[in-house]
């Protein structure tokens, strides 16, 4: 028994060890978030999101990002680096093309292409024949870490995210729980090939979205439960403010609606037990070498809100209990219809546009 006891101690003290001594790459900083709104009010539990359909639920495995072309066919850039169409129609699906990356955020210009960000490539451009180009992989001779999302204004311009200058997309959590500002947004202009840095020190730099206008850019900054905006135009061009925040749970995707609407899926509520972590650096320092799926994961939950262009919650989109399709990870509407990606399922979410 002795003998028992002191093996169990040595074991206990090298866990000890390695927890609080093992080298790590993260850097936690104290935060203290904002106390997470209730679920009631403009954000009331409700079970809208169970009406949706699934199209094609043996297909498009994490499709994080969907797009719909003119032909009305929908595309979502799976977890194998796949491109993949879905004839809503016909219902068949197919593969259009291969990044051999990660696609995450997808956008067509105005002229039919596909443009892609890829979280391993950087900006891709995908031509109507399923042919991959690389448009602009890193800035300032480094490649970028982890590309995240992309809108294409009206004049051409790409506005698009870097969700971590530090931390891959393997390592996305680390980056959560290290809450320091490295996330990024830029604007490729195909027309000179010119790649501009707009802003930087982001909490994880996600979704992005251009106002109807075209005044300014939308950025959902994951890391901090807010979206950002950043002027394109007007006395407060080059300038950025907190556009809504303390958000119920973790923007992911944003794209504009019909009628002036923002759509933004909040891939999961607000946990508590990570928002008190935020607030003791060391333990999330520990936390940092434990194995990945010992980590706080994003919960099934689907979450959809839409914003109008003072930030007022104008829609609240839930299913707190899903059966077949969780962790929202965007939004596309077109021709009434909202298309949605998930973080985590396999299949794109279809639902009629709430009146």
């Amino acid at each position: 028994m002795r003998k028992w006891l002191f093996g169990f101690t040595g074991l206990l003290f090298a866990v000890a060890i390695y927890l609080f001594y093992f080298p790590t790459d993260l850097d936690p900083v104290f935060w203290r978030p904002p106390k997470a709104p209730e679920l009631a009010g403009k954000y009331l539990k409700n079970d809208l999101l169970a009406r949706m359909d699934v199209l094609s639920p043996g297909y498009c495995h994490q499709c994080e990002d969907v797009d719909v072309d003119t032909q009305g066919r929908i595309y979502g850039g799976d977890s194998k680096g796949r491109i993949i169409r879905l004839d809503p129609q016909s219902g068949e699906s197919e593969v259009f093309a291969d990044t051999k990356g990660r696609p995450l955020g997808l956008d067509f210009d105005r002229v039919g292409n596909l443009v892609v960000a890829d979280a391993e490539k950087g900006l891709l451009r995908i031509d109507s024949s399923g042919q991959v180009e690389s448009l602009v992989a890193g800035y300032e001779d480094q490649r970028f870490t982890f590309t995240n999302d992309l809108e294409i204004a009206d004049n051409g311009i790409i506005y698009f995210s870097e969700a971590s200058r530090k931390f891959d997309l393997q390592h996305y959590k680390m980056d959560l729980l290290e809450h320091r500002p490295n996330g990024r947004v830029f604007a490729y202009d195909p027309a000179s090939g010119a790649t501009t840095l707009l802003l930087d020190n982001l909490y994880f730099a996600n979704g992005v979205a251009v106002s109807h206008d075209q005044s300014f850019l939308l950025i959902n900054e994951t890391g901090a439960y807010r979206v950002r905006r950043y002027w394109l135009k007007g006395e407060r061009k080059g300038t950025s403010d907190v556009f809504i925040q303390n958000l119920p749970g973790f923007p992911d995707g944003i794209s504009k609606g019909s009628k002036g609407v923002f759509w933004v899926a909040l891939v999961s509520p607000r946990d508590p037990k990570v928002d008190r972590m935020m607030v003791q650096p060391a333990v999330r320092k520990m936390l940092s070498r434990l194995p990945d799926f010992l980590l706080p994961s994003p919960k099934r939950f689907a979450f959809v809100i839409g914003l109008d262009r003072d930030a007022h919650v104008v829609y609240n989109l839930q299913d707190p209990d899903p059966e077949n399709f969780a962790e929202i990870s965007s939004v596309q509407e077109r021709d009434g219809w909202l298309y949605l990606g998930s973080l985590s399922d396999n299949g794109i979410g279809k639902l009629i546009r709430p009146l």
